[in-house]
């Protein structure tokens, strides 16, 4: 057999968690064709990878790229980083389906401006991303959020059961057309008031389809277990898998408590189905919220709308500037954009290390100031937390990347090195590989990433985005 690429002289880490190992690795076509000494094989285009690591395409299980993969197809904070999939639709906000009468609502404005929400259906969006050929692969949750403002005439209230109905409706459509399953955005205002039972009824049309939750909890600050009972117990409802977005213990008074909050979804481990993301940063960043604002945390201000000129000033700079107490000086600001530096570093080395946690960035691409897990989550967790601190074993943060990911949204074939998978692959170099991405400097292309494969053609190398992009739509299941 001739084959379309080779890997020579590499070191295999494969997604599993298995422990590395020395091969060649044959692609042909969009798949893995062979693994093993391939000395001598017949090919078109061989790259010696001076025995750097090869790995599956690091897969972004959290992310807000919803519009930014179709408006700015490139996706380069995302492949630069040896990202190969992105899986957007968290928080409860989605780009789809979606239908705006107004401005989005906080936060779904995070996503981009109303113009940008122009996908009635899932398939239109699904089919919107296939026109626009990102780099990346993309796959999609829909947001509780979303369906509330496609029905509602006012977000702060909780549903009726007519309008219920109507989001049952639209997701069990979005269902059929191939979405990963359901988030929700409990935390903020425009899905607070939503009781448990109104989620629970909309998570009932998950089971049928093997189909995810994934929730930011309402609060995950000094009522986090509470939170999480309930994101269980809406898990259970339905037996259907629950993912808690971004798991932290938030707040100077919550710090330490990722001990309590890990026994107890150990626990529930143990008779059903959960598991967690998170990133590898203290710090958290979304819209700017008055629940948030305390002067225990440094918080950065990354845009305002209403005093733009404040914006890439800590808050409470800004309150003595404008010679008023820190919350007034907030409200005034908003909207805005904030970076929260809320969490300690031992409670998120924790979370990252747990057994059921998976690695997702949470960047902002519509952030003109982002944080930098945007652009550097994946090699901070290769670079820092794995070769650095050795918190994890290169093949067990890999894996926490690639493999536990892919089983755990559904996206057959991928997040492995092995004959038939998918060939999204990323070749790096485990002695260099580091984010470059800084909270001064967050728009930055991480070090030691050699090359990026998706779909079977290598599309990013030498700093570059390849111009004919391979990235897909993936649907649930999808062969």
């Amino acid at each position: 057999m001739q084959f379309d690429t080779v890997f020579r002289n590499i070191q295999v880490v494969d997604g599993t968690g298995a422990d590395a190992y020395n091969a060649d690795v044959a692609i042909k076509g969009d798949r893995i064709a062979a693994i093993g000494d391939l000395a001598g094989c017949d090919t078109q285009c061989l790259i010696d990878g001076k025995g750097q690591t090869l790995a599956p395409g690091f897969i972004d299980v959290h992310t807000h790229d919803d519009t930014n993969v179709i408006r700015y197809p490139e996706c380069l904070p995302k492949i630069s980083q040896g990202v190969t999939t992105v899986i957007v639709g968290n928080c409860g906000i989605s780009a789809s389906p979606a239908i705006l009468v107004n401005d989005p609502p906080d936060p779904m404005n995070l996503l981009g401006q109303k113009g940008d929400f122009k996908y009635p259906s899932f398939k239109s969006y699904a089919e919107a991303v296939q026109h626009a050929r990102p780099a990346v692969n993309v796959a999609a949750l829909v947001g509780h959020t979303t369906l509330r403002n496609n029905e509602m005439d006012a977000l702060y209230r909780p549903a009726t059961s007519s309008e219920i109905t109507q989001m049952k409706a639209k997701l069990h459509e979005a269902m059929v057309q191939g979405a990963l399953g359901l988030s929700s955005g409990l935390a903020y205002a425009s899905a607070q008031k939503a009781p448990t039972e109104e989620v629970m009824a909309l998570v009932e049309e998950l089971a049928a389809f093997d189909g995810i939750y994934t929730t930011h909890m309402r609060t995950e600050f000094e009522q986090i277990l509470g939170a999480m009972d309930e994101a269980f117990r809406t898990g259970k409802h339905s037996k259907v898998p629950v993912v808690i977005s971004h798991l932290k213990c938030a707040g100077a008074g919550n710090w330490g408590r990722t001990v309590e909050v890990l026994d107890l979804m150990e626990k529930t481990a143990k008779h059903q189905d959960v598991s967690c993301d998170c990133y590898p940063y203290s710090a958290s960043s979304s819209t700017l919220d008055l629940k948030q604002v305390t002067d225990e945390i440094d918080i950065f201000i990354t845009w305002s709308e209403s005093y733009p000129e404040h914006a890439g000033k800590m808050l409470k700079q800004i309150a003595i500037e404008m010679t008023l107490p820190l919350m007034d000086a907030a409200k005034k600001l908003q909207p805005a954009g904030a970076v929260y530096h809320c969490m300690d570093e031992a409670d998120v080395e924790r979370v990252l290390k747990y057994r059921l946690t998976m690695v997702g960035s949470d960047g902002l691409p519509n952030d003109p100031h982002p944080h930098p897990r945007l652009w550097g989550t994946f090699p901070k967790v290769l670079g820092y937390y794995s070769r650095e601190r050795q918190l994890l074993s290169l093949a067990e943060a890999v894996h926490k990347m690639t493999g536990m990911s892919a089983k755990r949204y559904c996206l057959t074939d991928r997040g492995e090195i092995k004959e038939g998978a998918y060939a999204d692959l990323v070749l790096f170099n485990p002695a260099e590989i580091k984010d470059a991405a800084t909270f001064e400097n967050p728009k930055a292309k991480a070090k030691g990433i050699e090359a990026v494969m998706v779909n079977g053609c290598i599309s990013y190398q030498k700093g570059e985005v390849d111009a004919q992009r391979s990235g897909r739509f993936l649907y649930r299941h999808q062969r």
